[in-house]
C-alpha cells in the first residue's frame, strides 16, 4: 500500500477560511487533513452531511495536507441525493430537451448520450457571464453553444442526467496533469453516474480541453493524477450565515456571509512515483 499526500499553502488576512475535509473513491481512501498555522473546527454541511472545516488562522500562513492511502474506497452515497438548489434544478425545458436526447435504452446508453449532448452545447474555457448566472434553475442550451469551465459543464450535465431519474454525482478535487508533475494550479471536478453498468466516471471538460468530443465514460483522457476532496453543489452552512452556495472544492475566506476565493494559494502532490502514465484517479 502507497501513501500520498495533497499540500495547500495559502496565506490571508481573513479571519475565517472554510476548506473541504476530503473524501474517498474507489481508487484511493482519504485519511484525513491536517492543518498548520490555524485552529480547526469541523462543521457538518447542512444538505450533503459531509464535513467541512472552518479554520482561525493563528499564523501569516496555513498548511493543509490531504493524506491518502491506495486502498480502495466507495464515493459517498450523499453525493447522489442532490438538494433542491439553484445549481441542480433543472429548467422544465431542460428536461424535455434531455428527454429527446436521452431516448430509450437503458440508463448508461442514456448517460452517454446525454455526455454527447453536453459535449456539443460546450466549448472549453472561463467566461465572465456563466450560462446559469442569475437563474433559479439550470436552463436548456437548444441549438446554441456555451462557454464553460469545468464546473459549468457538470452543472449541465448533471442536471440533464437527474431530470432523467439517473443517479449522479459531482465530485471536486485536484488534478495534477503528467506534463506538471507536482503541481496544479487550482481545483477541479468530474462526475460521477450509477446505473445497471455501475459506477461510471466522465470528465468531459478533459475531453474538450483536448480537442475532442468523443466522449467515454472514464476520468483522465490524458495522463494526471487525482485526489478527491468534497462533493455536491448547493452548499449550506447556516451557522455561518452561508445558504445554497455553489460548491467548496479549495480553501476559501468567509468575509461578510459569503465565500471569497483566496489569490495567494499552491498545491503540491507528495506521492512515491510521479510518473504519472496510467488513467488514474
Amino acid at each position: 500500500m502507497s501513501a500520498y499526500h495533497v499540500e495547500i499553502a495559502l496565506g490571508t488576512d481573513a479571519p475565517l477560511l472554510l476548506a473541504p475535509a476530503g473524501v474517498g473513491t474507489p481508487h484511493a481512501s482519504c485519511q484525513g487533513c491536517e492543518v498548520t498555522g490555524g485552529k480547526v473546527e469541523v462543521l457538518t454541511e447542512a444538505n450533503s452531511g459531509q464535513q467541512v472545516l472552518a479554520i482561525t488562522p493563528e499564523a501569516p500562513r496555513l498548511t493543509l495536507r490531504y493524506s491518502y492511502s491506495d486502498t480502495p474506497g466507495l464515493y459517498p452515497e450523499a453525493l447522489y441525493r442532490p438538494a433542491s438548489s439553484r445549481f441542480t434544478r433543472a429548467a422544465e425545458a431542460l428536461v424535455a430537451e434531455v428527454a429527446d436526447i436521452a431516448g430509450e435504452g437503458s440508463q448508461a446508453e442514456k448517460c452517454l448520450r446525454i455526455a454527447r449532448h453536453t459535449a456539443e452545447r460546450f466549448t472549453y474555457g472561463h467566461p465572465e457571464e456563466r450560462f446559469n448566472d442569475g437563474l433559479d434553475h439550470v436552463p436548456a442550451l437548444g441549438c446554441g453553444l456555451a462557454e464553460g469551465s469545468c464546473v459549468d459543464i457538470n452543472t449541465y450535465f448533471i442536471a440533464a442526467l437527474r431530470s432523467q431519474g439517473i443517479e449522479a454525482g459531482y465530485l471536486v478535487g485536484y488534478f495534477f496533469p503528467a506534463e506538471k508533475g507536482d503541481w496544479c494550479e487550482d481545483a477541479h471536478c468530474w462526475v460521477v453516474t450509477r446505473t445497471e453498468a455501475g459506477v461510471q466516471e466522465w470528465d468531459i471538460a478533459h475531453h474538450l480541453k483536448l480537442g475532442t468530443r468523443k466522449i467515454a465514460p472514464g476520468l483522465n483522457p490524458k495522463p494526471g493524477f487525482r485526489a478527491a476532496v468534497g462533493h455536491s453543489m448547493g452548499l449550506s452552512l447556516p451557522g455561518l450565515g452561508l445558504h445554497d452556495q455553489k460548491l467548496l472544492s479549495e480553501p476559501v475566506a468567509v468575509i461578510g456571509g459569503r465565500m471569497a476565493r483566496l489569490e495567494d494559494r499552491s498545491f503540491r502532490l507528495h506521492h512515491p512515483s510521479l510518473l504519472l502514465t496510467e488513467d488514474t484517479a
